[in-house]
C-alpha cells in the first residue's frame, strides 16, 4: 500500500535543496525490548513520485546510523511564515518474521536529527494487510482547536478529587487519542518519558534554543503530572490519564518521531515539574502558540522562543509568563524503576549498592545488546564497569563519558525494565 498526499500537503523540498536534516531508526519487537537486526528501512517522498530515496538496514542493536535528507531552510522554523518548516517523508520498515510497518508524513527539520522508533509485531501465518501510521501536521503549522481554559490549581476540598498523597512520576500513562467524550477513540499505554518527548515534538520546533525547549518541556511535564496527581479524568468516570485533544490537553500523535534536541532535555529534566509555594500539586501550566491564539497569563510558544533568543533562561521564561512565584520542583517517587537516582554520579572509584545495581542491570541488558560486555557484580566501579557504561552510552546515543550521571542512570533503568519484561511475556 502506498500513501500519497495532494500537492498542497506535500512539502518535501525540491531536488538539490541546500539544507538537510537527519533521521535514525530504532526497531524492536512489539513483544518487548528485543532489537531486530537486519530490518530494512526504505525512505521515499510523500508525493509518491521518484521511488526510493534511501535504504538502510539495522545493526545487531536494532538501530541505524543517521541518514541525511533534504529539508527546508532552518529560518522557516525560526519565525511564523507561510513556508512549511519541515519536509515530510514516507518510511517503510520490513523484517523477516514480522509484520510490515509504514509511516507517512515523518517530519524532517534542517540540521536536526529525528529518531523514529518502530515496534514490529511477529507474523502469525499469512501476513494481513497492514495499517499505515499517518503522522498529522505540527501544531505550529496546521490548525488545531485552542485550549479550553482551566484553573491552574485544582480544588482539594472536594471528596475524591485528589487521590495521591505525593507527586509520582508514573511509568506509563494512558492516552485517549481524541476528545474525552469520543468513545470511538483508542487508548494507548505510553511510557511517561516517551509521551513527553512525543508531545514536545508535536508542540514546539526542535530547532529552537535549548532554554526555550526546557521551558516548554517543563510546562508540558507539569501539566501532565497535574492530570496524574489529581486523577482528573478517572474522577470523571473515564479510563484514561490524558487525551490527545489540544482543546483539553496536549497534541500527541501515535508513531511520531522525536528529536535529539528534545530527547536530551526530557532525559535531563525527567522528574521535574512546576510548583507554587504551599501548593502540593503540580501546576496545570497552560500555553498557546501566541500567533493564531493569544493567551494572557499563559506561556506563548513563539514568545518563549523570542525570549530564549534574548538569552533568557528556562526559569526566566517561565516566570515571565506564570509569575515570580513559579519554581522548578522534583518528584522523589518514580514508578517502574528498580531504584531511583541515588543523587550523585557513579564513576571510576565509586562503590556501594548503587554500583551493584548498575552492574546487575548492565549484565541483564547485555543479553539483548551483546556489544555491552559482561562485568563482575561486586559493587566496585572499576575500569571494566566504566567500559561497559561507555559501550551502553554509545549504543543508546548518550555522551560516552563512562560516568553514570542522572540521564544515564534512568536510561539504564528504562532499558533494564524493558528487557526483563520480555521474560514475562514469552
Amino acid at each position: 500500500m502506498d500513501i500519497t498526499r495532494t500537492p498542497s500537503q506535500t512539502t518535501s523540498p525540491a531536488s538539490g535543496a541546500a539544507e538537510q536534516g537527519r533521521i535514525r531508526f530504532e526497531i524492536n519487537s512489539a513483544l518487548g525490548r528485543i532489537p531486530i537486526a537486519n530490518a530494512r528501512i526504505s525512505i521515499s517522498n510523500t508525493g509518491g513520485g521518484g521511488g526510493v530515496l534511501e535504504e538502510v538496514e539495522t545493526d545487531a542493536n536494532g538501530m541505524t546510523e543517521e541518514i541525511s535528507l533534504d529539508a527546508p531552510p532552518l529560518e522557516y522554523s525560526m519565525e511564523p511564515t507561510d513556508n512549511q518548516p519541515y519536509a515530510e517523508y514516507n518510511i517503510r520498515v520490513t523484517a523477516p518474521g514480522f509484520e510490515e510497518r509504514f509511516f507517512s508524513g515523518v517530519q524532517i527539520f534542517s540540521n536536526e536529527t529525528a529518531i523514529q522508533f518502530a515496534a514490529m509485531q511477529p507474523t502469525e501465518g499469512t501476513q494481513e494487510e497492514y495499517n499505515p501510521t499517518v503522522i498529522s501536521g505540527h501544531t505550529l503549522w496546521e490548525e488545531f482547536p485552542p485550549k479550553i481554559p482551566e484553573e491552574e490549581i485544582k480544588p482539594t476540598n472536594e471528596s475524591g478529587e485528589i487521590v495521591l498523597n505525593q507527586v509520582v512520576v508514573p511509568e506509563y500513562i494512558v492516552v485517549h487519542d481524541g476528545a474525552p467524550t469520543d468513545s470511538t477513540a483508542e487508548n494507548y499505554y505510553i511510557r511517561y518519558k516517551d509521551y513527553i518527548k512525543n508531545v514536545a515534538s508535536c508542540e514546539i520546533y526542535s530547532t529552537w534554543p535549548e532554554a526555550c525547549i526546557e521551558a516548554n518541556v517543563l510546562a508540558i511535564m507539569s501539566f501532565t503530572l497535574n492530570r496524574v496527581y489529581t486523577e482528573w479524568y478517572r474522577n470523571k468516570g473515564y479510563s484514561f490519564t490524558i487525551t490527545s485533544s489540544t482543546a483539553y490537553d496536549h497534541k500527541w500523535v501515535y508513531g511520531k518521531s522525536s528529536y535529539e534536541s528534545i530527547d536530551a532535555v526530557v532525559d535531563r529534566l525527567y522528574t521535574s515539574y512546576l510548583s507554587r509555594p504551599n501548593v502540593k500539586q503540580p501546576i496545570l501550566t497552560q500555553y498557546c502558540d501566541g500567533k493564531r491564539v493569544t493567551c494572557p497569563n499563559w506561556m506563548s510558544q513563539w514568545g518563549s522562543k523570542y525570549l530564549a533568543d534574548k538569552n533568557y533562561s528556562a526559569i526566566q521564561i517561565l516566570k515571565n509568563y506564570y509569575g515570580d512565584t513559579i519554581y522548578i520542583n522534583n518528584a522523589t517517587a518514580v514508578s517502574g524503576v528498580p531504584l531511583s537516582w541515588p543523587g550523585d554520579s557513579l564513576q571510576n572509584g565509586s562503590s556501594g549498592d548503587a554500583v551493584r545495581t548498575i552492574q546487575e542491570q548492565l549484565n541483564r541488558i547485555s543479553n539483548n545488546y551483546p556489544a555491552i560486555p559482561k562485568i563482575a557484580v561486586d559493587g566496585i566501579y572499576g575500569p571494566r564497569t566504566e567500559e561497559a557504561v561507555k559501550v551502553f552510552q554509545k549504543v543508546f546515543k548518550l555522551p560516552q563519558t563512562g560516568v553514570v550521571d542522572y540521564r544515564t542512570w534512568y536510561k539504564i533503568s528504562e532499558i533494564y525494565v524493558g528487557v526483563t519484561r520480555i521474560a514475562e511475556l514469552v
